[in-house]
């Protein structure tokens, strides 16, 4: 198998609110609405995250993004009103986590935490 591109899908229960909420995380407006109930960021050519208006599934997903370094992250993410989570110390890595509207869990990791 030749995988060239994954898209990360989210769920969610209300689309607007939920795209404003996923504005401030990705500190941008979603790149694409291709169909109605969805909105897409695209990060690179093969990194994209979808939202998806689907009120059974929402608050079930779970995003996990790799950022470099994270405390810079922490606070832009405060600054802008979102409420991330403690920076966690693993192993081999830095977590953050933090839920969106819906209750799903976003979690940013790194291999820096400055």
């Amino acid at each position: 198998m030749g995988i060239e591109t994954i898209f990360a899908h989210v769920s969610c229960s209300y689309l607007e609110t939920s795209t404003k909420w996923y504005e401030k995380l990705f500190g941008r407006p979603p790149a694409r609405r291709p169909m109605d109930g969805l909105v897409e960021w695209q990060f690179t050519d093969s990194a994209e995250v979808q939202l998806f208006e689907d009120k059974d599934k929402a608050g079930t997903s779970t995003l996990t993004l790799g950022v470099l370094p994270l405390e810079p992250e922490r606070k832009r993410l405060a600054d802008s009103g979102l409420a991330p989570g403690p920076i966690e110390e693993t192993k081999d890595f830095y977590i953050m986590r933090m839920r969106d509207p819906d209750d799903n869990l976003v979690v940013l990791a790194s291999a820096r935490r400055n």
